[in-house]
Formats: C-alpha cells, structure tokens, sequence
C-alpha cells in the first residue's frame, strides 16, 4: 500500500512540467525514505534525478519498496485537473497496475480523484558517484533562464567558463556572437540575489542550449541554482525543491566542437 499526501500540490504540478519535456515515460521510486525518478532523455544525451524526501510530506505510506511506469504526460494532464493550492494525494495498492490521484482544495469542500493506468518500463538505474567539482556556480535561477534564452536566439552552443573573475557565458552563430559574465556578489540581505563562485580551478566546457533552456523549466521551484562543472565530467544543473529534496539535471559536455568555438 503507498499513500503520499503532499499539502502543497503546486510543487508536484511544477516537478512535472520541469521533466516532461525531457523524459516521456519514467519509472517513480517509492521507497521508506521519498519518492523519487532517475531517468534519462531520449536520446540519451541527459539525465534528470528527482528527490522528494518522505519528511516532506504530511502524510507518507510506503509499506514496501514500489516502482511505478507513468507516462509524464498523461501524469501531468491529470496533475493540471488540479488547483495550485489543491493538497495532492497519491495512492495505489500493491500489485495494482492503476495509481489514483486525489485533489482536495483547501476548504476540503472538494475532492476530485482521478485513477491513470500504469506502465511496465524497463529501465537501468544508474549509480550516480558523488564527485569533486572544479568549480560550483550557485545564481539567481531567473538569471540563469535569462541568459539561456538570449543566448540560444543566437547560437546553439554555450561555453561556460569559470575563472577567478566570474562566470561566463559565450556563444556564437551565424549572426554573430555573445559573451555575458557574472560576477561573484554576495548580498546578504537578499541571498536569493546572491551569486557565489567556488573554484577550485579554472574550467571551460560546452554544452547544447536547448537542453540547457529545458533544464530552467525547473526555475519555479527554486529562487536559486547550482551549477557543478569539470572538465572530465557531466555538468550538474542543481534545484532545491523547498525543504524537501531536488531535482539534478546532468548533461554530458560537447567535446568535439571545443576547439572551434574557444574564443
């Protein structure tokens, strides 16, 4: 038996329109501890990871360790029925091939549930080992959007490079070419505002941009971002999810057209 009750169902609304463009289907992990998807894209190029952690939620029930296939779509289609301040709860019983979703508004005056099959997907669980970054870029998550969406009118292409003067972002295409950098400043009245550069040393990495825009799909659930880059590794694009868990995007660099594009 698994039932999840989460009080602020806006948050599962918002994960799901974050991953969907990326991942079709995907297999949801219910375990003692959360709920949480590993799944990579189709093409194999990224990968996204999601954690909602089981303190989280009001109420969780998970008697056994359960994997559920949803396709992300249709789970969204159901998740819009949903009101923004709607209390969310999902349940299925063991064995079960459906899983039912159930809104409350907040008055409790209506409740609205709504029963979708579910899938068998195969799918690989990757081990994740926890890595030294060269260097880890925490931003304002608008300003990351802002800067992969004027950046992709442009070129399809971003170099990121850390150095001791900031964080910059370049590209270049037919038209032309762009360069915008951030700099370190800490605000400590607003951290939300904050940008903050840890370097261990230097990087440049390129990376496709439109799989940089999907990935700020996930702006709303975090006023902040992290972005980890080494040159030997996947970057890692990083949204807390309030209290309760994150969702990591990982994204191979570009390495073949790294030398044309350094500026």
């Amino acid at each position: 038996m698994l039932e999840l009750r989460l009080v602020q169902g806006s948050l599962l609304k918002k994960v799901l329109e974050a991953i969907r463009e990326l991942v079709t289907d995907a297999n949801f992990d219910c375990s003692g501890t959360g709920f949480s998807l590993q799944a990579m894209d189709s093409s194999h190029v990224a990968l996204v990871a999601l954690l909602l952690r089981a303190e989280g939620f009001e109420h969780y029930r998970c008697d056994r360790n359960l994997s559920m296939g949803m396709n992300l779509n249709n789970m969204a289609k159901m998740l819009r029925c949903a009101g923004n301040d709607d209390i969310i709860t999902i349940k299925a019983d063991d064995g079960s091939d459906t899983v039912t979703f159930m809104f409350e508004s907040p008055k409790q005056d209506k409740i609205a549930d709504f029963e979708m099959k579910l899938m068998d997907i195969d799918s690989e669980h990757l081990g994740i080992p926890d890595s030294e970054y060269q260097a880890i870029v925490r931003m304002p998550s608008a300003e990351f959007m802002r800067i992969c969406k004027d950046l992709s009118s442009i070129g399809d292409t971003v170099v990121i490079s850390v150095t001791k003067e900031g964080v910059k972002f370049s590209t270049s295409g037919e038209i032309g070419s762009a360069n915008i950098v951030c700099r370190q400043n800490q605000t400590i009245d607003k951290p939300e505002e904050a940008t903050i550069i840890e370097m261990q040393e230097p990087v440049s990495l390129t990376f496709a941009l439109r799989y940089m825009n999907s990935f700020t799909k996930a702006s709303s659930l975090s006023e902040q971002v992290t972005i980890s880059l080494s040159s030997e590794l996947p970057v890692v694009v990083e949204y807390k999810i309030a209290e309760m868990g994150y969702i990591r995007f990982y994204l191979a660099p570009k390495i073949e057209e790294d030398e044309e594009m350094k500026p």
